[in-house]
């Protein structure tokens, strides 16, 4: 009779999932948490309690349900602290034959298991078919296409799902309603506040490990309000459903200085823990708009970073590794610069953002991509850097989902892979869609002078130092015509001012091109 050892990873935590299907009588069911996966990035103490939380929450709905199962807790003695090895001591423990895995989150661990297949105790690796497509679905779609837009892979999302759709047209009448959804948030407006979760005696032992465990990291546990059971989470999505989403769509894009959840639905971390699926959570939206809950825009917004945007991430990730990991179009070769792990910068925008980030391990898309993206842009910030920094400090990120979109959206290193064009604003953006600049010292209106906003002359500074790259693309060619329209005299006080202020960055602490801290590997061993 065979035995398995079947391992669960963090972001298993799926009753249904394929790795649990049809076992055998005698398999042990292995969930493991080790130093390595809590420090190969210093991921904040919120992201580490989220996950321990939920491992040992769904550890016991497996043993209510009649399954053998081992859990290696961090404080073990007997652990020891690398995933491979200690799934491998566990398969010795119970003489098991085999240990089977699903698809796990990240290339380096799914390029372990797969040299340890061919091992002594072999590896049996099985797709995770918890998503909507695979990476062989978008394999085959992308193959022939010189651009493989997400657009395009959307709208075949949505005739193969039927989600939104009429027939054979699209709901409403049109595919995509962005549109409707860049409305700054009012001021007599304030979104509800989340659900918070009891804290049972599980999750209370695993913040007091953490905090024992993970000191230095950024951020805190203070304010820890995630979901760890399946239970919480069908709370939260309730909670979306009832009271943000009919608002979600029109103000997404906002930003602002005092509110940081909006009218988000912040279910993305318990989605990419598995106490969601995708499918539910896309149907129960989409039920809402067919009900007259939620208008369209707010419903097809949703369902576009779901069905659209969170599967079109993960199959390029797939099919692009482990290459794309080390891609760097624009040659981008400066340091994080040190505010980013302290909050301390008078550029209000940063400021809050990464304040938000330290005490909730949450930021929404638009401070990702306009504000601490942008910036790390205009500053040519070395990939690497930035995709580790986004790794490490949001609940919510897990490479195949975090890698794309920061390596390719936010800064363009893909050279056009994922975005026609890059995503660079001036303080204008910031200033049109959040509240921010009202509390800032520099003047959003300036662009040069000691009360300029820095994001102008860095904005132009950066369209100057990559024209050679960027002038001929047609959806940039009305600004750089407008580059092209200033004077000498006013494009030569840019690039002063921008100069300066990089130069500045430049002499401040920064961790380098990495987080090159002590204790944390380099990111460049982990692609290969």
């Amino acid at each position: 009779m065979p035995r398995p050892l079947v391992l669960l990873l963090g972001d298993q935590l799926s009753h249904d999932i394929a790795s649990l299907r049809d076992l055998p009588d005698d398999t042990v069911i292995a969930l493991c948490e080790v130093a390595s996966e809590g420090t190969y990035v210093p991921h904040h103490p919120q992201k580490v309690a989220l996950i321990f939380s939920a491992m040992r929450h769904f550890s016991a709905e497996l043993r209510d349900k009649g399954h053998r199962v081992h859990y290696s807790a961090l404080d073990d003695p007997n652990n020891t602290q690398a995933l491979i090895a200690e799934a491998e001591r566990l398969a010795g423990l119970y003489d098991c034959d085999e240990v089977r895995v699903m698809r796990p989150g990240e290339w380096r661990l799914w390029q372990a298991m797969r040299e340890r297949t061919d091992a002594a105790l072999p590896w049996r690796l099985i797709e995770d078919d918890r998503f909507f497509s695979t990476p062989e679905d978008f394999a085959a779609w992308a193959k022939g296409r010189k651009a493989p837009r997400m657009e395009h892979f959307y709208r075949m999302m949505r005739e193969r799902t039927g989600l939104l759709m009429e027939d054979d047209q699209p709901a409403g009448g049109q595919w995509n309603f962005d549109h409707d959804n860049r409305k700054p948030l009012p001021a007599e407006l304030s979104p509800p506040s989340p659900p918070q979760h009891r804290r049972d005696g599980a999750t209370q032992d695993v913040l007091t490990l953490v905090t024992e465990h993970f000191p230095e990291h950024f951020g805190d546990l203070e304010n820890f309000h995630w979901p760890v059971t399946r239970r919480q989470a069908l709370v939260d999505l309730r909670h979306f459903l009832e009271r943000l989403l009919p608002d979600f769509g029109r103000y997404q894009d906002a930003i602002s200085d005092d509110e940081p959840f909006l009218f988000h639905s912040r279910l993305s971390a318990a989605l990419n823990l598995g106490l969601l699926s995708p499918r539910e959570v896309c149907e129960a939206v989409e039920r809402e708009y067919r009900e007259g809950r939620a208008p369209l825009n707010s419903v097809e917004g949703f369902i576009r970073q779901v069905l659209g945007w969170r599967e079109y991430v993960r199959g390029l990730y797939w099919t692009r590794m482990p290459d794309y990991k080390r891609r760097n179009a624009l040659e981008a070769n400066h340091g994080l610069p040190a505010f980013y792990w302290s909050g301390d910068t008078e550029l209000r925008c940063l400021k809050r953002a990464i304040e938000m980030t330290r005490d909730h391990a949450y930021a929404h898309h638009t401070q990702r991509l306009m504000v601490t993206g942008n910036f790390a842009l205009l500053c040519d910030v070395a990939p690497e850097a930035l995709c580790d920094w986004y790794l490490a400090v949001y609940a919510d990120a897990c490479e195949w989902v975090e890698l794309p979109n920061t390596l390719g959206m936010v800064l363009h290193a893909d050279g056009g892979l994922m975005g026609s064009k890059p995503y660079c604003a001036s303080g204008k953006y910031i200033d049109r869609m959040s509240d921010h600049c009202r509390h800032c010292r520099f003047d959003p209106k300036q662009v040069t002078g000691r009360d300029a906003c820095p994001f102008n002359s860095l904005y132009w500074a950066f369209l100057e130092r990559h024209a050679d790259t960027l002038s001929g693309n047609p959806r940039m060619s009305l600004i750089y015509g407008s580059l092209r329209r200033m004077g000498d005299d006013k494009r030569a006080a840019m690039r002063e001012q921008a100069d300066a202020f990089l130069e500045r960055l430049d002499r401040s602490p920064a961790y380098g091109r990495g987080l090159h801290r002590a204790g944390y590997n380099d990111p460049q061993e982990r692609t290969r």
